[in-house]
């Protein structure tokens, strides 16, 4: 993953709008110089993150960094407004919004495999989770095929209460649980929706759940009981196709 070191050159690389996944910054390191790049990151959507010297060490591969290291990233994030604002354009004008939520998928392999798998879907975006998860970088972007650069992919703070916004814009969340009851058919996705996927290992979290207005499952054949993330999103997503077509 491409780095950028040193308060200038972080700095400058903000003012002159280019792409990152996230800044990092160390614990105590604290004056106006680094102020201001909080501020920049901030009013670009940018997450900074205040992490131990050490683990700065480790990622600039050195300890000349100034406190300040920065990772690159494919493209800009975009917001939960960016995704409701084109759900909204178009035919239907969001009467078939189609959002996938993504609870911890940290694999960037499977990232760019669920976006180039949204896009072709018809889905209107992708939302992941700040922390614990891939971030938006050039293997993401290989993985996708070119995908990220034509769907939006927001970064939010808190997963949880983005469902609750989303909740009251109109959308009905599905959550994708291998212990739950009812199939991933029974659901109804033909009116505005959000499709809520766990992460590799762990699935939901527990918060994540119970925010969901339905929790479905994948019914499988033999001793595997899960599918992997990348692969159960295509099997939703393209349910979610079947029935809006059929509508």
């Amino acid at each position: 993953m491409d780095r950028l070191t040193g308060i200038h050159a972080v700095r400058e690389a903000l003012e002159a709008g280019r792409a990152f996944d996230r800044i990092m910054i160390a614990r105590g390191r604290q004056d106006t110089r680094v102020e201001e790049i909080v501020k920049l990151a901030r009013e670009r959507n940018i997450s900074v993150r205040f992490e131990e010297r050490g683990q700065l060490d480790r990622l600039a591969d050195s300890k000349d960094h100034q406190g300040v290291v920065a990772l690159a990233a494919a493209r800009a994030a975009a917001t939960l407004e960016d995704i409701l604002a084109a759900a909204n354009t178009g035919p239907g004008k969001g009467e078939k919004g189609l959002i996938v939520l993504l609870d911890g998928v940290e694999d960037p392999h499977n990232l760019g495999a669920i976006i180039r798998t949204a896009l072709a879907a018809g889905a209107h975006g992708v939302v992941v989770p700040e922390r614990r998860a891939a971030g938006l970088t050039d293997t993401v972007a290989r993985a996708s095929a070119g995908a990220l650069s034509h769907l939006p992919v927001a970064k939010v703070t808190n997963l949880v209460r983005t469902m609750e916004e989303l909740k009251e814009a109109g959308y009905w969340l599905i959550g994708l649980d291998e212990d739950a009851e009812k199939s991933y058919t029974q659901a109804d996705y033909t009116s505005p929706v959000g499709i809520v996927l766990g992460g590799e290992g762990e699935g939901l979290h527990e918060l994540t759940r119970k925010r969901c207005d339905f929790v479905v499952s994948l019914p499988t054949v033999g001793p595997v009981k899960s599918l992997n993330v990348s692969v159960a999103a295509g099997v939703v997503l393209f349910e979610a196709v079947r029935q809006r077509k059929g509508k």
